[in-house]
């Protein structure tokens, strides 16, 4: 029988269903759902997963309709990363948010008859279940993935979009997030961050040209990083895999690029600028002009001749709270009707006053990519990738 609010949970029947849970199909879990929700005392549960450009909340439940992220409760939860409860014609529902570690996912709906510690906790677990079972699950369905597509999505776009890591990584020492636009047309654009043990290595590459091949060159350099970031290499090593592989399967293709590797302990930054725009740091709600600026380094790829010797090393260290900011050049180039651009300035403000909000960083690269397109009539010229990572040492 099911558990009510104030006693013992059926933990046969939790077995059972968890048990489900693994060799469950994707578009078996809202019927799971209910099923867990059920088994906890609670009404019923319904998963609603983020699309890709972070606009709409698309129901897995295909015969509902999705919700706006900006303007719903269910939005708020997923922009905030906190728990809404509003009020329903039976009762109430509990928008909760699903999360994949710093990786925002969506939300879950629990509906109750009424709400009180234990049924609030019961709703937290089953958050924490489905957003473990829909990350695990959606590596591999197809179904899942085109349920948060809102248009059709062009060949090269797909191809780089299989190597891209989720938009958030992190740990309780530092946090990175990325976003990448156009969300269904991008080509050369790229990024790419991962945590090993306590270092963050963050990249970001512009490959030139919006064809397959500008994508094939992307993605190349992207397989050559993580094979020698896997194999215990530095960076130089990274950076020289890059510029071996890419002179080796595609010699007449190149890309610029940012690759960073920070010390999430001592708070080390080590970077390498290959053709790139320069990356940004943020100290104190203000830019700090130039302090990472060094002397250009030739792009990476070049062949023959061309390809530099060696690849200089740059080394700063952060303070508690610094954010470093790479991004690509379709970001400030954006235009307005009046040929006006984005520019570096406007950039950086809107970083700048949406972190003083209080804004957690993932949702302020979300608001600041709708205000690119918004700007340029949501018709990039240029794919514009925004990558930002934050040093938070956390101090006993």
């Amino acid at each position: 029988m099911s558990a009510g609010p104030d006693t013992a949970v059926d933990e046969n029947r939790l077995e059972e269903l968890i048990i489900e849970a693994q060799t469950a199909l994707p578009f078996e879990l809202p019927a799971l759902a209910n099923r867990c929700a059920s088994a906890l005392g609670l009404d019923s549960a319904l998963i609603y997963l983020v699309d890709l450009q972070q606009r709409l909340l698309i129901p897995l439940d295909e015969v509902m309709e999705p919700l706006p992220v900006d303007r719903s409760p269910a939005g708020w939860a997923y922009r905030t990363v906190s728990s809404r409860v509003a009020e329903a014609d039976d009762g109430v529902i509990v928008w909760l948010p699903l999360i994949d570690g710093a990786e925002r996912l969506g939300v879950l709906a629990v509906r109750t008859a009424s709400l009180n510690g234990a049924r609030m906790r019961r709703s937290r677990m089953l958050a924490h279940l489905f957003a473990m079972l829909i990350t695990s699950k959606r590596a591999y369905s197809d179904w899942l993935a085109g349920l948060t597509r809102t248009a059709t999505m062009r060949l090269p776009t797909e191809m780089l979009r299989a190597f891209l890591p989720p938009h958030t990584v992190g740990s309780s020492r530092c946090v990175s997030t990325a976003v990448l636009e156009p969300a269904y047309n991008v080509a050369g654009d790229a990024y790419d961050h991962s945590v090993v043990k306590n270092v963050l290595h963050a990249m970001i590459l512009d490959s030139m040209g919006h064809d397959l091949i500008a994508g094939l060159t992307t993605s190349v350099a992207m397989a050559a990083a993580r094979n020698a970031r896997r194999g215990g290499g530095d960076l130089v090593d990274v950076v020289g895999s890059v510029d071996q592989a890419l002179a080796q399967w595609l010699p007449d293709h190149f890309c610029t690029g940012v690759l960073c590797r920070l010390d999430a302990v001592t708070g080390v930054l080590q970077w390498v600028n290959c053709g790139h725009p320069p990356p940004l740091l943020i100290r104190a709600k203000r830019v700090l002009d130039g302090v990472l600026d060094r002397p250009p380094q030739p792009p990476i790829g070049l062949a023959g001749q061309l390809a530099p010797a060696a690849r200089e090393v740059h080394e700063t260290t952060l303070e508690p709270g610094d954010c470093v900011l790479l991004y690509t050049d379709g970001v400030v180039e954006a235009r307005d009707a009046d040929g006006a651009e984005f520019g570096l300035d406007r950039f950086a403000e809107f970083i700048i006053r949406s972190s003083a909000a209080g804004q957690l960083p993932a949702e302020v690269l979300r608001l600041l990519t709708h205000a690119i397109l918004d700007y340029q009539r949501n018709q990039l010229r240029d794919d514009a990738t925004i990558l930002l990572f934050e040093w938070r040492p956390q101090y006993r």
